[in-house]
């Protein structure tokens, strides 16, 4: 979005070389410029036509008032614009690293606006003249269907990239299949089919919004997940025969990383250079990389565990028990005695105790006897209601059919294009 005013567009082209642009150099800035103030007039009702703009972006540590102190606004009207913002956004949660534009009526004139980028498209505008308001302003989005056809060859996100297809859609398809599939053991010749909106904003893939259907054959398997609503139960996706994809438990308790080491009761143990057990999965990653607990339960363990270093262990049921180890950190505010609930992150990926670099390393316990986390069953929760499965199977044929229609559109587009 273009928020420059006349004066910073014109001192811009002066300092890039632009010495003579004579009177079409001046009449194409003064075009760009006058653009840019009605695009700023049209998007955030700025009724000013020329601004002397500051852009800059939050610094780590910054405070809200802090940044309005810094911009030159007094002291005694902060109050004023927390109690405007009041119910339309929260000043506390800005996040450093986002950016912001400081309107001003002239250079060194009054501070008039500030606008704060929640992220591309959603801002949030403090008028601080004399008429003191605050709005939140989203930039319209477009959404388009979409179909997407991927076959793995090295890894999801590299091939979706290759397809031409969003990243984003990885992290979609792996929420989804979270309870299903195993991402750590997806194998060469794997693929997945799916229908989903894809919300653009200024031609630009932005985010994926709902995927209504999927297909992802792993192993020689095929998995079905389609959306649909029954009732107020909390699961969205069923496969074909309307049982619940979200299981009691995931997969996995992080994403898209590697196995170092398997559960087995003879292993070299890569500090102690001796074999003993190792019952859990080593899971390699970044120090820092989100862990999650893989079902709903209770701490009953966070502290040191000699090698193990940061610990957490969680307490699903009379059942089963999991532990979480070599943590550089943990969650905030998670203590013994907490309540968890599925995905939720209790922890962060480090090396602590014996360690050679960071990872974690997962264990589950059934009735206290350590279990091989990869061969876990782990039951659905509630499938379908008996009188909603008519009309779930008219919506997955439906998805289908809507699903067929976007593949010979694009096929014929492709001919069309050829000839």
């Amino acid at each position: 979005m273009k928020r420059l005013a006349i004066v910073l567009i014109l001192s811009a082209l002066a300092l890039c070389g632009c010495k003579d642009g004579g009177v079409n150099g001046e009449n194409a800035a003064t075009a760009e410029a006058e653009q840019s103030s009605k695009e700023r007039e049209s998007l955030f009702g700025i009724e000013h036509e020329e601004l002397y703009s500051v852009i800059g972006k939050i610094k780590s540590g910054e405070t809200f008032g802090g940044i309005l102190t810094r911009l030159g606004l007094p002291a005694e009207r902060h109050s004023a614009v927390m109690a405007a913002a009041d119910g339309i956004f929260d000043p506390r949660k800005i996040r450093s690293g986002n950016s912001y534009e400081a309107l001003y009526e002239s250079e060194g004139g009054r501070l008039l606006y500030f606008i704060y980028d929640v992220d591309t498209y959603t801002h949030v505008l403090f008028s601080l003249a004399d008429s003191l308001y605050v709005k939140r302003v989203v930039e319209e989005r477009s959404l388009q269907q979409r179909y997407a056809t991927v076959t793995i060859e090295s890894s999801l996100w590299n091939d979706l990239q290759k397809a031409g297809v969003s990243p984003l859609l990885a992290l979609k398809i792996s929420d989804i299949y979270a309870w299903a599939i195993d991402f750590f053991s997806l194998q060469k010749g794997d693929s997945f089919t799916a229908l989903y909106d894809e919300l653009l904003f200024e031609g630009e893939t932005v985010d994926i919004g709902n995927i209504w259907y999927a297909e992802f054959n792993h192993a020689g398997k095929t998995y079905y997940a389609v959306n649909y609503k029954d009732g107020e139960k909390s699961s969205l996706y069923w496969n074909e025969k309307g049982e619940s994809l979200r299981k009691a438990f995931l997969k996995a308790p992080l994403n898209f990383f590697r196995i170092t080491s398997r559960f087995t009761y003879s292993r070299r143990h890569p500090v102690l250079k001796i074999v003993r057990p190792h019952t859990g999965v080593d899971y390699a990653a970044p120090k820092g990389t989100p862990v999650m607990t893989i079902g709903d339960g209770v701490v009953i363990f966070k502290g040191w565990s000699g090698g193990g270093g940061n610990t957490i262990k969680i307490r699903h049921n009379s059942i089963y028990t999991t532990s979480y180890m070599h943590l550089s950190g943990y969650a905030k505010g998670l203590a013994k005695g907490s309540r968890v609930k599925q995905g939720e992150v209790i922890g962060y990926v480090g090396s602590t105790g014996l360690s050679t670099g960071p990872h974690l390393d997962f264990r589950v316990y059934k009735n206290g006897t350590p279990i091989d986390p990869l061969k876990m069953e782990s039951p659905s929760v509630e499938p379908i209601s008996k009188e909603n499965m008519e009309n779930f199977s008219a919506t997955m044929q439906s998805y289908r059919f809507r699903l067929d229609s976007l593949r010979t559109s694009q096929h014929v587009e492709s001919l069309l294009n050829v000839l």
